[in-house]
This record gives structure tokens, sequence and C-alpha cells, in this order.
């Protein structure tokens, strides 16, 4: 145990040994603390995912433009998926800031994306697709590629609706494997 770790955990239980510490806290709460704490602190660049609804005004889209267009140019990595929406407004604010820190993981193959897409698809350097998916619903394909998102990220931002169930899911998912998790609720 390093010992500003240490030295943290002294200061929330002062009196108490390791042993008692580990007892009368819980450690997963703690954990959590540290690693948002951490995640804040970071001054290198991050491996975020932007993930979110396809259905979103275009007054909401130009704001998720935006917001990857900053993250980007701070350095971090932006991972996203290629749909419609949420997905497309993130990848264009990305290749404005950076085109070299997008990667976008498909569900499907290139061909299964939505055509108002696919042009912009086209121009991504780092393209993951997914034909092994392509005899699969939409949904589930999603699903599997989310999953792949949340394992490449240190962080997840997303945008839903209260009954977008594939992305409640992704985020719930995420927090279970400690990532730090924004969720943004459109209604």
């Amino acid at each position: 145990m390093n010992r500003r770790l240490l030295s943290l955990l002294q200061y929330l239980r002062p009196s108490a040994g390791l042993h008692l510490l580990s007892q009368s806290i819980n450690i997963p709460k703690v954990d959590e603390f540290l690693q948002e704490l951490a995640t804040i602190q970071q001054t290198g660049s991050k491996r975020i995912a932007l993930l979110g609804s396809r259905h979103v005004p275009i007054t909401h889209q130009k704001l998720i433009e935006i917001m990857s267009y900053a993250l980007v140019l701070e350095g971090n990595r932006l991972i996203t998926s290629g749909a419609t929406g949420t997905n497309l407004a993130a990848i264009r604010g990305a290749m404005r800031a950076d085109p070299s820190l997008l990667t976008v993981i498909l569900p499907q193959s290139l061909e299964r994306q939505p055509r108002e897409s696919r042009e912009q698809l086209e121009q991504v350097m780092h393209l993951v697709e997914n034909p092994d998916n392509d005899t699969m619903s939409l949904a589930e394909a999603s699903a599997i590629c989310n999953q792949e998102i949340i394992t490449r990220c240190q962080q997840l931002i997303c945008f839903a609706f209260h009954d977008s169930v594939t992305l409640l899911k992704t985020c719930q998912d995420a927090e279970e494997q400690r990532k730090i998790v924004t969720l943004f609720y459109f209604d």
C-alpha cells in the first residue's frame, strides 16, 4: 500500500489500525472515492468513452460536439460508437480537434451503419468493425459493442433517456467495472 493511500486512510480513521479500518469503513466506497479522486487529479490524458441515444435534438448534438472537441483538445482519447445522434456528434467534435485521438467501435460492419453516418465514419482513422455481429439485431450488437467500449475506457460519459435500456445497462456495467460514469438524461 503506498504512503499517500495509507495517509488518506489514516486521516479517515486515525485511531484505527488497517485491520480495524477495513472492518469499520465500507471499503468499496473508499475504493470508489479514491478511484474518482485519482481520475480527477490525473493530469495526463484519459481514455473517455462517450455514448448516447440516436434520438437527440440538433441543439443537444451541438453541445455534445463541443464537449468532445474540448475533451480531445485536452489530449484525451475519445472512444465511441457509430450511430447517428450523440455518437456522430462526438465523432464530429473529435475529428475537428485531433482525428488520431478518436477510436470508433461499430456494433456491426460499416455497411450496416446508417447511410447518413457512413460518410463520416469512412474518415475515421481508428475504426473497428464487427462484421461477425451483422446477423444479430442492432440492440444485441450494440450491447456487445458497448461492453467492448467500456473495457477500453477509464471514464464513461453517457447521454440517455430514462427508458434507454441498452445505455442504462452499459452505465451499470461500467460502474460495476469501477469506471467513472457521468450520466446525463435528456428527459
